[in-house]
């Protein structure tokens, strides 16, 4: 049975409707690393090509070892997994209770991978008025319903507005007086990696973080992801995951990348400017609001006129993909987003508008 899923970087379907290959289209519909994978990611994927004859290593000790040294923490912190949806299906099936309150607009997987497992899914909406930031007198209170798992991702994913530490903080010590489980989605932290809860969660009984690097590393058609939490949860879910669970090639790639410092140096240098200059030039719209991001990707809020699925469908006959986020709670049909690319691509883009707001 095939499922469909609603998410950025349907580049493969798209393209099949389109008539057209999928380096045809330019992708704004999901948030990758405009630079694409490292010199030291491509030379490590060449040279583990007869490791195929193998095995994956399933300790993924090396990849374990470079996060620790990457992160300042112990390897055993660490859970290596097929990308971070494989982890967010996990979770529900290891957390004690069936009461999951999500903080809203999120990633669909966390509602998909609850009702799987019979969970009761609420909802903490946060809005765009106020910048998406969480009342936590509020939090508090919704909290006291009886909610077993709290799911938060920082940044916020579509609206890229990044939570500062001592929130973070604030909720984790309302999760422990509730008796909450928190799990933070980090997926773009990368771009921010300062304003990371690492050190607090990694020692902690009632969180974990999820982590991908399929963003910040350019390596979404390997599919890697990590979890970090204290040795016991580390634990579990490296049981749950099976014995080959990652690919070797992934493994070679995810180490090679956090050995690859000035790659990365370049990325955050080249990201923030690129930001800066699309956020500029999409402000300079009347028919849009465009809304501060700390990641590789800008929500942007129609103000009238079309909605986001008809600029979609217009900007598809020009073979640019954005993502129309109307199916994100809290959003209205009038909100989309654009990744971050490179300079010649975003300066299409903003061709491409004016062609359909002219």
């Amino acid at each position: 049975m095939s499922h469909s899923y609603d998410h950025g970087g349907n580049i493969f379907t798209v393209a099949r409707a389109m008539g057209v290959t999928p380096d045809a289209i330019t992708d704004f519909s999901a948030s990758i690393n405009p630079l694409g994978i490292s010199p030291m990611v491509r030379k490590a994927l060449l040279c583990s090509l007869d490791s195929l004859a193998h095995y994956p290593d399933s300790s993924h000790h090396e990849l374990k070892q470079a996060l620790a040294c990457h992160h300042n923490l112990s390897p055993d912190n660490f859970t290596i997994a097929n990308g971070s949806t494989e982890l967010i299906y996990h979770l529900p099936s290891l957390l004690p209770g069936k009461k999951a309150l999500i903080i809203a607009p999120a990633f669909s997987e966390y509602v998909r991978s609850l009702s799987q497992h019979h969970w009761e899914v609420q909802h903490f909406v946060l809005t765009p008025e106020n910048n998406f930031s969480i009342d936590t007198d509020k939090l508090e209170r919704a909290l006291a319903d009886g909610i077993d798992a709290l799911y938060l991702c920082n940044p916020g994913n579509p609206n890229g507005s990044l939570h500062p530490q001592r929130v973070i903080e604030q909720i984790h010590s309302l999760c422990l007086a509730a008796g909450t489980f928190m799990v933070l989605d980090e997926a773009f932290m990368d771009f921010c990696e300062e304003a990371s809860a690492k050190h607090l969660v990694a020692h902690s009984d009632n969180a974990i973080i999820l982590r991908s690097m399929t963003k910040f590393f350019g390596i979404p058609g390997l599919r890697l992801g990590y979890a970090i939490g204290n040795a016991t949860l580390t634990g579990h879910l490296d049981a749950m995951g099976g014995p080959w669970c990652v690919n070797t090639l992934a493994l070679a790639a995810g180490t090679a990348a956090l050995h690859d410092s000035e790659h990365s140096r370049k990325t955050l240098e080249y990201v923030r400017q690129e930001r800066r200059l699309l956020f500029q030039k999409l402000e300079q719209f009347p028919q849009l609001q465009v809304y501060p991001s700390s990641v590789n990707y800008l929500l942007v809020e129609i103000k009238s006129g079309m909605t986001a699925r008809e600029l979609r469908e217009r900007l598809m006959h020009q073979r640019i993909l954005i993502r129309d986020c109307s199916s994100f709670m809290g959003l209205s049909d009038r909100f989309f987003r654009v990744a971050v690319r490179c300079s010649e691509d975003n300066q299409r883009l903003m061709e491409s508008l004016t062609t359909v707001f002219k």
